[in-house]
C-alpha cells in the first residue's frame, strides 16, 4: 500500500517524494516503479527501521539535512500480530514499530512541518483498534506478563489513534493538521504473521478474507491507500484534524479508549520512552 500511496502523491511531477523504510532494495524497486510511471524523478528512498530509535532518529536528521519543507507526512509502515519480539530497544515490536517508531519520527520532523504550513500528518490506523476488546495496557504497556499477539496489534493500532488526538491538540494554531484512517482489509505482507497468531474463530474467518470469496470484501493495495490520499490531499479537508477515517469518511472510534485524557497519558508515556521532551515545541 505504501507504494500505491507514495505514488499517487509524486504524479505532481513537481514534488518531492521521500518513501522512508527498512528494506531498501525492496523500497529501490518501488521509486523506480513510481518514476516511471509518474514521470516524476524526484522520488528518493531512506532507511529507516522503526524497531530502532538511532534509525529514525539518523532518517530524521538526514531529511531535515536535504529539505527545506514538508507539507505531507504520511505514517503507513507497521507490522501485524507477530510472535513475541522486542525491538532494539527492549520494546514490544508492535508497540515499537507501529507507535513508538512513528511518534518519534513526527515529533523529530515537526519543526519543519510547521515551518511548511499549511501541512498534514497522517497516520494509518486500523479497525482493530475497537475490535476484540482492543485495550490499552497502561501496567504492562509491553505485554511482558502475558503476550497475546491480536491484543498487542489492538493496542498499537490504538495507540495510533490516541496519538493523532492528542497531536492535533498540540498542534493547535500551526495549520498543521493530524488525521488517522482504517485503509480497509487489504492483502499486503503486514498479513504474514497472522493466522498463526489468530485463535481458530479468527484463522477461519481469515482463510475465508484470503479465498475468492473474500475478493467482494477485500481491498486491493491501490483500493486501499485512497483513504489516506484523501486525507493528505484532499481540499475539502485542509481545516480537519484530530479525525478519524475510513472509506473517505468519517468513522467511529473505539469509545471506550479514546478520549483526550487517554491521548495525554500515551503522550507523556511515550515521550519517556523514547526519550523526548514531553512538549512540542
Amino acid at each position: 500500500m505504501q507504494r500505491n500511496t507514495s505514488s499517487s502523491n509524486s504524479k505532481n511531477n513537481s514534488a518531492r517524494v521521500i518513501i522512508a523504510c527498512r528494506d531498501l532494495p525492496k523500497a529501490e524497486a518501488a521509486a523506480s516503479e513510481i518514476r516511471t510511471a509518474t514521470g516524476n524523478n524526484k522520488v528518493t528512498v531512506r532507511k529507516l527501521d522503526l524497531a530502532s530509535l538511532a534509525s529514525v532518529r539518523e532518517c530524521a536528521k538526514k531529511i531535515k539535512a536535504e529539505v527545506k519543507k514538508l507539507d505531507i507526512l504520511i505514517n503507513n509502515a507497521g507490522i501485524m500480530m507477530c510472535p513475541p519480539l522486542k525491538t532494539e530497544d527492549g520494546f514490544e515490536m508492535q508497540l515499537g514499530v507501529n507507535h513508538l517508531g512513528h511518534f518519534l519520527l513526527t515529533n523529530l520532523l515537526l519543526d519543519i512541518i510547521k515551518s511548511s504550513a499549511p501541512a498534514r500528518i497522517v497516520n494509518v490506523s486500523s479497525l482493530a483498534h475497537d475490535f476484540n476488546n482492543a485495550k490499552m495496557f497502561w501496567d504492562d504497556i509491553n505485554l511482558e506478563k502475558n503476550y497475546d499477539p491480536v491484543a498487542a496489534y489492538g493496542q498499537s493500532k490504538l495507540a495510533n489513534v490516541l496519538f493523532t488526538v492528542e497531536l492535533a491538540k498540540r498542534l493547535k494554531g500551526t495549520q498543521v493538521t493530524a488525521n488517522s484512517l482504517h485503509p480497509g482489509t487489504i492483502e499486503t505482507e503486514l498479513t504474514r504473521h497472522t493466522q498463526k497468531a489468530m485463535s481458530l474463530p479468527w484463522r477461519i474467518f481469515f482463510r475465508i478474507m484470503c479465498s475468492p470469496i473474500g475478493n467482494f470484501f477485500r481491498k486491493t493495495a491501490v483500493q486501499g491507500a485512497q483513504t489516506t490520499i484523501h486525507l493528505a490531499v484532499s481540499e475539502e479537508l485542509k481545516n480537519t484534524t484530530g479525525q478519524y477515517y475510513s472509506e473517505c469518511v468519517p468513522a467511529k472510534t473505539n469509545k471506550q479508549y479514546v478520549n483526550s485524557e487517554n491521548a495525554r497519558r500515551l503522550w507523556e508515556m511515550s515521550a519517556e520512552m523514547v526519550g523526548l521532551d514531553k512538549k512540542v515545541d
